[in-house]
């Protein structure tokens, strides 16, 4: 295993590819032989030369793990590699996700169930309670359910045309997780419609919450501000941002 000591994360480190998960048609997650003190939420920069470099979610830090679905040029790209190859690692980057409460509430959108995996894994290690409601469009791209059930986590899951668990939005799952009681924190990673309909319930009900946002990164180091939004930059002051509601 490639462990890093006195590593300046802004430099690309050589890593390889030591296994390759196939999740589902276009979904592939890539284990490497390097390990990084991440924590959950945080991302890495993934260069593969002559193509281009781009941010990834962690599902682990130890070893380094991300999921990838193939929708372009890079990923496809990475698709085509195959176990003993080699990519180029540079980070962690971002704030993360703190683990809060007794009672977490995960809710994944799409893709963006990776870096949830990766909080549920924490809490539950911590021993906390884990709800997990995951939503995709359909059966086939469901993603992780049986390792949040492994995890021990309670897993509700949504599909848009329900071929899988009830049909619906995935905040439709999270409104009937809510009606049954509330946790101590909401998470969440996925699509912005998603995050701002989450961020609406969480507000209503007065319930912290940790949102990951996403939007377009190049440099990762608060430099280019490509990612910047509303004066925020997303690479550096996020992609996490918690919302707690205001004492009476």
């Amino acid at each position: 295993m490639n462990y890093v000591n006195n590593w300046r994360p802004d430099l690309p480190r050589a890593a390889r590819i030591i296994q390759i998960g196939v999740e589902n048609e276009r979904t592939r997650t890539f284990v490497l032989d390097l390990h990084l003190a991440a924590r959950p939420g945080q991302f890495v920069m993934v260069w593969l030369p002559g193509v281009e470099e781009r941010p990834l979610s962690l599902i682990a830090g130890d070893p380094v793990s991300f999921t990838v679905a193939r929708v372009g040029p890079f990923t496809t790209a990475l698709h085509q590699l195959r176990v003993g190859d080699r990519v180029w690692v540079r980070g962690p980057y971002g704030n993360g996700f703190d683990v809060r409460g007794q009672h977490l509430l995960c809710v994944g959108g799409g893709y963006g169930v990776a870096p949830m995996l990766f909080v549920a894994r924490q809490a539950i290690a911590a021993s906390r309670r884990v709800t997990a409601v995951i939503g995709a469009r359909t059966a086939a791209e469901l993603l992780f359910t049986d390792r949040f059930a492994a995890l021990g986590c309670a897993v509700i899951t949504t599909t848009d045309d329900g071929s899988a668990g009830a049909r619906g939005l995935v905040t439709d799952g999270v409104r009937r997780v809510l009606e049954q009681g509330l946790p101590d924190e909401v998470y969440a990673c996925g699509p912005r419609p998603m995050l701002e309909a989450i961020l609406r319930l969480c507000q209503a009900e007065g319930l912290p919450c940790q949102l990951s946002w996403e939007n377009k990164m190049r440099c990762a180091m608060g430099i280019c501000g490509t990612c910047e939004q509303n004066g925020w930059l997303v690479c550096r002051e996020g992609p996490v941002q918690r919302w707690v509601p205001i004492p009476p």
